[in-house]
Formats: structure tokens, C-alpha cells, sequence
């Protein structure tokens, strides 16, 4: 049989499938945020995940592009990316073969100005959008979090609202690495561009 890949949509429970398996969020991989799903497929089985997502805050596109909170058309943001690690082992462009087309699917198909994408520093540095053109924009910001400590003695995420009297502890949360690719030409990144 010849092996042949290809991409195209997929919905949020085929994602699901290879996130909740294989992707370093695991344990958030239940709730991911769905948008543009674009699967590779290795003949008819799904071996990798590229999901496109809107900004998670819509004061992103104000601090980032100069933008008013409520433009945020044909702004995205590469949310996970995913692939069955024998297959990235086998294959070794295969994880830039996948994403250069996800984001043409997703040009071609979506009105697309800019896509940006994370790395988080504890997992990897994010080679891969730098080889398929994205600048490099630094690390985020330094932030904690506060977990809360729970009876039997783990702890779980605050997500909002006051602290204050509750037992728990302050933990860094890790800094991500910061990708952009423009499309349009009329927009520009005020990050610093770091370049090495």
C-alpha cells in the first residue's frame, strides 16, 4: 500500500481522539476550545491535530496589533497542535509538511490576518513555527497562579475571584513562547521582534 498523507476537517470529538492521547495538555484536552480543526491522515486513519482557534481575550488584538477589542476577524490563534509520535519519529518534516498546509487551508478558506501561536517553555521552544515562517516575539510575561489546596491535600487552579482567606499557594506559571505570522500587510506586530 502506498502511504499518503493528507489534511482536511475534522470535528472537535476526532480531535479529541488524538489529543486526550497524545498531546502534553492532557489533563485540559477535555475542554479545548473547538474552531478550525484540520486532521492529518495518513490514508483514511487521523494522525495529527492542527486546531485554529479566534484569541483567547479579546484585549489580545489592542496589546498586540494596536486593534479595538471588538476587531477581532480573521485573527487566530494556533491553540494545539498534535501528531502520533511514532509518525513525527518516521517522518521527520512531517510536522512541517502538516502545519504549512494547515495554515494555507486556512488562508485559503478563512479570511486570515494574523495567526499566533504559543510554545510553552516547559515542553518545547517552538521550532517548528519558526521554519514555517512565523517571527518570534519573546517570551509572555512572568505570572502565577494561585492553587488551592483541597482536603485530601492536592491542590486544584483558582480560576477567579478573591483569594483572600482561602488555603492554598502561589505557583509560577511556565512562559510561553510567542509566534506571529502576518497576512495582512496593514497590520503590524508592536511586540519587540527578537531575532537569533
Amino acid at each position: 500500500m502506498k502511504i499518503e498523507y493528507t489534511i482536511k476537517l475534522i470535528t472537535k470529538k476526532e480531535a479529541s481522539e488524538i489529543l486526550l492521547k497524545y498531546h502534553y495538555l492532557k489533563d485540559i484536552s477535555k475542554g479545548f476550545k473547538s474552531g478550525v480543526n484540520v486532521g492529518l491522515f495518513l490514508n483514511e486513519q487521523c494522525v495529527g491535530v492542527c486546531i485554529f482557534t479566534g484569541f483567547p481575550v479579546p484585549e489580545l488584538s489592542k496589546g498586540m496589533l494596536g486593534l479595538e477589542r471588538n476587531d477581532q476577524e480573521g485573527l487566530y490563534e494556533l491553540s494545539r497542535l498534535c501528531i502520533v509520535p511514532e509518525i513525527q519519529q518516521k517522518e521527520h518534516n512531517i510536522t512541517f509538511w502538516f502545519v504549512s498546509r494547515a495554515l494555507r487551508y486556512l488562508k485559503q478558506n478563512y479570511k486570515t490576518k494574523v495567526v499566533l501561536s504559543y510554545a510553552d517553555d516547559d515542553h518545547h521552544k517552538g521550532i517548528i513555527y519558526r521554519a514555517c515562517n512565523f517571527k518570534y516575539y519573546g517570551l509572555t510575561a512572568p505570572k502565577s497562579d494561585f492553587w488551592i489546596r483541597q482536603n485530601d491535600g492536592s491542590f486544584i487552579k483558582h480560576s477567579r475571584g478573591s483569594v483572600k482567606n482561602v488555603e492554598g499557594e502561589w505557583r509560577q506559571r511556565s512562559r510561553k513562547h510567542r509566534f506571529v505570522i502576518v497576512y495582512d500587510k496593514k497590520l503590524k506586530v508592536l511586540w519587540e521582534e527578537v531575532k537569533n
